[in-house]
């Protein structure tokens, strides 16, 4: 497995923005011009190379050019400057299912959509029963496709498309879909592929399954290659990247009978600067500002981290730790400390909950209204929320004599 499967040499694409657009050539004629345009370059002068049996990643944000270099690479869309090589036999999961037709059962569709992905009848009649199990469909297989949902809709048209075997196989947005087990069945069907030696490449927002399945990744931004290279290091890179971007507070939301209020939070690193950006492994400290309108006897501080799907990773409290206070009045404050950040990389959101002693009556209740970045950091861990802060010890493997 070796050579270059992909050139991309220098391509450059643009599109016409119409502010205002003639409809018909009597519009033309009353205006006496044409219709005016903006030019928009969705990519400029990119160029790389992929090489034959990689999983290459195009990553970025919306906008960025990911979906109109794939279709260029389809030959879907014509690049202004520069040219695109493919080696091989190449197959687009594009548009999943667009080949399809309402009125046909799911059986013809496999025949229909095979024609358009260049297989022959004999080629689709050896596969079909394969493409009918990966789907998961036989039941419905005769059934017209207009009566299916999306999902089985795009699961037939994924099936068809992935067991054409080609040398290039590109795939636009398409590794969620379906269930947890049609998932993994495309993950074991990507890894089949590879092991194969099949040029595989990938555009999707799910950086962890980029970071799972390519060997390299590329990251465009405004139609221009930023960074090429190992698929850890750009993704950790853009992580790192995003979270610097985005701003540091969240809204939550808020509830209590307010006879002390949470004021404030404050985020601050090993130094005592503050931050809204740890790196995993330093230390960090949370400081809750509080202002009791009312003496208040025996409160209880609360603090909670959820990552932004909503997850609660941990939530600690002051009654837990031994920590109560016989009684708060004024202003001031708390400080949770952590020695050692255990959370991975990513973006998480705090909250703050201040009770009386038996939690049942909230004074104030700051809900993911605070948020803070974890950085790659120290141990350099990928999967998960956390890292247990373990040490790999090989002494009990066989060395060669």
């Amino acid at each position: 497995m070796s050579g270059t499967a992909v050139v991309v040499d220098h391509v450059s694409k643009r599109y016409r923005l119409y502010n205002e657009r003639n409809q018909s050539l009597k519009a033309t004629v009353l205006r006496r011009r044409r219709a005016r345009y903006e030019e928009f370059w969705a990519l400029s002068d990119v160029a790389f190379e992929i090489g034959t049996g990689k999983t290459f990643g195009l990553i970025g944000e919306n906008g960025s050019g990911k979906s109109t270099l794939l279709k260029c690479m389809a030959r879907i869309l014509r690049p202004e400057k520069g040219d695109i090589r493919v080696e091989g036999r190449l197959s687009a999961l594009l548009e999943l299912g667009a080949g399809f037709h309402p009125e046909l059962s799911g059986r013809e569709n496999v025949y229909l959509n095979g024609a358009i992905l260049g297989l022959s009848k004999r080629d689709i009649d050896h596969r079909f029963d394969d493409i009918v199990d990966f789907s998961g469909l036989a039941q419905f297989i005769d059934t017209p496709v207009k009566g299916y949902s999306s999902g089985m809709y795009v699961r037939l048209g994924f099936a068809v498309a992935i067991n054409v075997e080609p040398d290039v196989l590109l795939v636009d947005e398409v590794l969620a879909v379906g269930d947890a087990e049609f998932q993994q069945r495309c993950a074991e069907k990507f890894d089949e592929l590879r092991r194969a030696g099949r040029t595989i490449v990938i555009v999707t927002h799910a950086l962890d399954s980029i970071r799972n399945l390519c060997d390299e990744v590329a990251l465009l931004e405004h139609g221009v290659l930023k960074a090429l290279g190992p698929s850890a290091s750009v993704i950790n890179d853009y992580e790192d990247q995003v979270h610097d971007n985005r701003r540091s507070d969240g809204v939550g939301w808020r509830w209590g009978s307010g006879e002390a209020e949470i004021e404030r939070v404050e985020f601050f690193d090993g130094a005592g600067r503050p931050t809204t950006h740890v790196r995993t492994g330093d230390p960090m400290v949370f400081r809750v500002h509080m202002v009791a309108n009312e003496p208040i006897e025996r409160p209880v501080l609360g603090i909670a981290v959820h990552t932004l799907d909503g997850v609660e990773v941990t939530g600690p409290n002051i009654r837990e730790a031994g920590k109560v206070p016989e009684v708060f009045s004024g202003r001031g404050f708390i400080d949770y400390r952590v020695e050692r950040m255990p959370l991975l990389a990513g973006t998480y959101d705090f909250s703050a909950l201040l009770y009386n002693y038996t939690i049942t009556h909230p004074y104030d209740a700051r809900i993911r209204a605070f948020r803070f970045d974890v950085d790659h950091g120290d141990p350099s861990e990928e999967h998960g929320m956390i890292t247990l802060g373990g040490a790999w010890d090989l002494d009990g493997l066989a060395t060669p004599s």
